[in-house]
Order: C-alpha cells, then structure tokens, then sequence
C-alpha cells in the first residue's frame, strides 16, 4: 500500500479516477499522454496503490523560475477515488509531493481548482493554501 511510480500500464485506472473528476472520454489518448509525460525530466507522475488497487493519482509539474530565486511546483492532476476520500489519503500524497517541490527548489505549489469543486477547496485550505483570485486562461480551440 502506498506511493509509486505512475507506470503506463495504469492507464485505465487513471481515465476511470479522471472521469470522477468530470474528464470524460481520456480513454482514447490518456495511454499516449503518460508515454509523453512519465520520463519528462520536469513532471512527477505518481499513484496510490491499495490492496494492489490504484486509488488515486497525481501528476505534479515543475517551473523553473527567471525572476525569482525560488521555482515552482503545479499541481496539474490530482484524485482520490470518490469511494475512499476523507481516509487520509490526498494528504499523505499532497505531503509527500510538497517535500518533492522542496527537493526541487520550489518555494510554492500552485493548484488551478474549479469553483465547483467545493471539498477540494477545503482539502488545500487544510493543507495550508491560500486562494489568489486572478486566473486567466486563453483557449486555442
């Protein structure tokens, strides 16, 4: 039980955990995208793993920083089946990904968390982040 590696082959455990988070239909490219990411020198993909059981993932960027000494670390990714949460689990991971950024050199993680997502809120508010209201985004298609 615990933390590993994300491994290709975990892929349709990701789109089903991915799903719970309202991205539907990741089956048709989510296994390319691992490929893609799971060696990228700036991406931690990492899964939690109970009783054999893939219960929960999170994908976790790195930014180099010009301007500031410090960089930083993004949280792109994050779930915990919806049948287990409140077990403990997202923290362990977010705790453990907190002391990843630290190794890095990061002296923040950043989350983009949807409006909607309510329990989310209060599960980042617990893990000591705060709410910066500004977000822009520019879609291409």
């Amino acid at each position: 039980m615990g933390l590993r590696k994300m491994k290709v082959e975990d892929w349709q455990a990701i789109s089903m955990l991915l799903n719970q988070l309202e991205y539907p239909n990741t089956e048709t490219f989510i296994k390319e995208k691992i490929e893609l990411l799971i060696n990228h020198p700036d991406e931690e993909l990492l899964v939690y793993e109970d009783k054999r059981k893939l219960i929960g993932f999170i994908s976790l960027h790195f930014t180099p920083q010009l301007a500031l000494n410090g960089d930083f670390a993004r949280i792109s990714y994050f779930a915990v089946d919806r049948t287990i949460r409140s077990r403990g689990i997202g923290r362990e991971i977010e705790e453990y990904c907190t002391e990843l950024a630290k190794k890095r050199n990061c002296d923040r993680i950043e989350v983009h968390c949807h409006s909607r997502r309510i329990d989310a809120h209060r599960f980042y508010s617990r893990q000591g982040y705060t709410e910066i209201p500004k977000y822009f985004i520019k879609k291409l298609h």
